[in-house]
């Protein structure tokens, strides 16, 4: 088959991963893969390769790309939903025989408290918010902002973390420090849900099965982001303007300048205050299969890894220069 045949393909990718209801992120990530794949073998059709093809490729994004595991094992996961999902050729896992990405243990980057709050001092308005949210709950950054109106319960002082990484919720308690800057944003989020309801603005997106089942609810005040964006933006897949959740671009941005002002020589990112939170946690005595629900963590062993960064000696024993 030709590349003429391309286009209809990559349709017919799209079309399943969102009859999947699978995140347009990982759209995104599947359809860039594929390609990848299709141009490595000069516009070849994926129906007139298998095994052999799939391990090359996965071999040279390790050998000579030098791709880390995580990202090679993107490539296999976008490359089998193709074969199983799409084209509908089963392809035994263990048939695929690709050189593995050499695996890196980096340990966790740790701020310590005095860095946390100078960083928080270094931010203001909504980053800042952001910030205190991360740190204080141990949310990933696109939890965060998933946030709707109703996951935040101020009587009960609990954020609910819903379809969280695995799907699962989870309940967190809720940072007191912050929770007036909370109820204040929510008023924010009330004058912005007014002003749309107002202009006629379609409603936020929903989940898909709350869409099906109950389509109004995105034109409700508790389906509303916690962190909406100013602008009303055009959704990529139902081309519907409607407003959407502040750009993950945006929060990167002022942490970049936050760390620059406050003189932290660490490489920070969102995912380093979510670090901070469960390392800071141990230290202060919380027993480790807390730690990991709180983190929302299926195994214990990827919970462990912060024991490895606590500020605490393990041995007890003094550096031979600290007794000359």
């Amino acid at each position: 088959m030709n590349a003429q045949k391309g286009p209809k393909l990559m349709w017919r990718v799209r079309s399943k991963i969102r009859t999947l209801h699978y995140s347009f992120q990982t759209e995104k990530t599947y359809v860039h893969w594929i390609k990848r794949f299709i141009h490595y073998y000069h516009l070849k059709h994926p129906e007139t390769m298998a095994e052999k093809e799939i391990s090359a490729f996965l071999t040279h994004l390790a050998v000579d790309r030098k791709v880390s595991p995580s990202t090679q094992n993107q490539a296999l996961y976008a490359l089998l939903f193709l074969y199983k999902q799409v084209l509908e050729i089963d392809l035994p896992d263990k048939a695929i025989n690709a050189v593995r990405a050499k695996p890196i243990t980096n340990l966790p980057v740790v701020l310590s408290t005095s860095e946390v709050k100078v960083l928080h001092s270094s931010m203001s308005g909504l980053p800042k918010l952001m910030a205190q949210v991360i740190y204080g709950t141990g949310l990933r950054k696109s939890e965060v902002h998933r946030l709707r109106v109703k996951d935040i319960d101020f009587d009960r002082n609990q954020i609910t973390v819903k379809r969280g990484k695995g799907g699962k919720d989870r309940p967190l308690p809720l940072p007191q420090t912050c929770k007036n800057e909370l109820k204040s944003q929510i008023d924010f989020v009330n004058q912005l849900y007014l002003k749309d309801r107002k202009e006629n603005i379609h409603g936020v997106e929903l989940p898909y099965a709350i869409g099906i089942k109950y389509p109004n609810a995105g034109k409700s005040l508790a389906w509303q982001w916690v962190f909406p964006s100013l602008r009303i933006s055009t959704a990529p897949r139902t081309k519907i303007q409607r407003r959407h959740h502040v750009h993950p671009t945006v929060f990167s941005k002022h942490l970049k300048k936050a760390v620059v002002e406050a003189g932290i020589q660490k490489h920070v990112t969102s995912h380093v205050f979510r670090h901070s939170f469960a390392t800071h946690l141990l230290e202060s005595g919380a027993d480790i299969r807390t730690v990991q629900e709180l983190l929302g963590h299926t195994d214990v062993r990827t919970t462990q890894i912060y024991t490895h960064v606590l500020n605490r000696n393990p041995t007890g024993t003094l550096s031979p220069l600290d007794k000359l």
